[in-house]
């Protein structure tokens, strides 16, 4: 079995070459190690489309892994069932995120946030869109849902970023781990009173369809309440705000394709799912096999951990022409499917735990992009700017300056 440490021309993912530059790493492992153990991580990892794409659907493939990765910091979650169980509780949460409800009920709530952070540089002449929109936007809008006090952002920003630095903590840091163990109490005594108030003062909010949520008598408890919320805030937060960030940042870097997508809002759908493929938010999800499991590079025994690399399989050349470019024009990408099971990209994976949030997050990617572009027709990248991206679990744009004439008046598209 290929040992990635060993292997010349492959960097460990460890390492800062690999944190710098994983695509480079990713064309050689597709091609000469599409299967290697990599010792520190305790882990196989798999880079070709059709291996990830099998982990993510094949019954055989468990999420058992999160048992170690998520519930130290979350608690039990929805990932982590199976059978009927998982189907139960994906059947109480999953109303809240498609059709009417996220229509109707939520988003007013998401254009109420984006038009609330683009009033603060509106009229600036520049902006960081990381730092200034994309950071924020996303647990803006997850805490309005929600029901809690927006005055509390930066506790819940430096929650998510201690959960999102847990999950991502490839190397075993002991502070690291530490401090997202301490993330779990401090979350469980803020929501858990907030949850008991709720039940007893039910109102509109997600909270409250969370509480009074129920199938053939079976409702979640306090604890499981928390633990998706706390995982809403992480995955939610940190992916959507990495999209919006690295959607733009791709844009802005082709101008042809910006200017398509200003004059045809109807494609931004198109670029956001583009950019999913492209620079996904999350580059790598781990399984678990049941049994022992063949992939193309050789054989991987049963109760493994399995390193699924998005961002490697989402460029994959017998899946995608010319994948190392973005293409919001590209032909095997289908925007109707791209936020849906039947996904083309794996950024979202695939099968049963196909992300509950996707609708969400493509809802506040086009009421955002659609709000930016009017608060910003001429955006162009500062001249200062260099593309950096930074992460190797989670990964997106470190900064995003843009320049643009000032607007101090909301327009009719806003």
């Amino acid at each position: 079995m290929t040992k990635v440490p060993d292997t010349p021309g492959i960097p460990d993912i460890l390492s800062a070459e690999f944190n710098a530059d994983p695509y480079s790493a990713y064309r050689i492992m597709r091609s000469e190690a599409p299967l290697i153990w990599h010792e520190p991580m305790q882990s196989y990892i798999v880079s070709r489309y059709e291996d990830v794409q099998r982990a993510f659907k094949d019954e055989v493939f468990t999420t058992a892994n999160y048992d170690w990765q998520l519930e130290p910091v979350h608690g039990r979650t929805i990932l982590q069932l199976s059978g009927r169980e998982h189907a139960v509780r994906r059947a109480l949460v999953a109303p809240a995120f498609r059709g009417s409800e996220l229509r109707d009920k939520f988003r007013p709530v998401i254009e109420r946030n984006a038009r609330e952070l683009i009033d603060e540089f509106r009229g600036a002449g520049s902006v960081d869109l990381v730092s200034q929109f994309a950071t924020h936007f996303p647990i803006n809008v997850i805490v309005d849902m929600l029901g809690l006090d927006k005055g509390d952002h930066d506790r819940f920003h430096k929650w998510y970023t201690s959960i999102i630095a847990f999950l991502g903590n490839l190397s075993q840091d002991p502070d690291i781990a530490a401090d997202g163990l301490r993330t779990r109490e401090e979350f469980a005594e803020y929501m858990i009173p907030i949850i008991r108030e709720r039940r007893d003062n039910q109102g509109d909010d997600l909270l409250s369809v969370l509480c009074r949520a129920e199938i053939d008598g079976t409702s979640m408890s306090d604890e499981d309440i928390k633990a998706f919320c706390s995982l809403l805030l992480a995955a939610g937060g940190e992916t959507t705000d990495k999209a919006i960030a690295a959607m733009f940042a791709n844009l802005l870097a082709h101008p042809d394709q910006m200017e398509a997508v200003r004059e045809d809002r109807s494609m931004i759908p198109k670029a956001f799912a583009e950019t999913l493929r492209y620079t996904p938010p999350v580059h790598m999800i781990m399984r678990q096999p049941a049994e022992d499991v063949v992939f193309s590079g050789g054989e991987v025994p049963a109760g493994s951990t399995v390193t699924c690399l998005i961002g490697a399989a989402n460029r994959d050349p017998e899946r995608y022409a010319d994948p190392d470019s973005f293409n919001v024009f590209r032909d095997e990408l289908d925007a109707s499917t791209a936020f849906t099971a039947a996904a083309g990209h794996l950024a979202f994976a695939l099968g049963r735990h196909f992300c509950v949030g996707a609708l969400l997050a493509e809802n506040e990617v086009e009421i955002a992009a659609n709000m930016l572009l009017d608060a910003m027709p001429d955006a162009r990248l500062a001249d200062d700017y260099v593309a950096e991206d930074k992460g190797v679990f989670t990964r997106g744009p470190a900064r995003v300056p843009v320049v643009f004439t000032p607007r101090t008046t909301v327009s009719a598209g806003a």
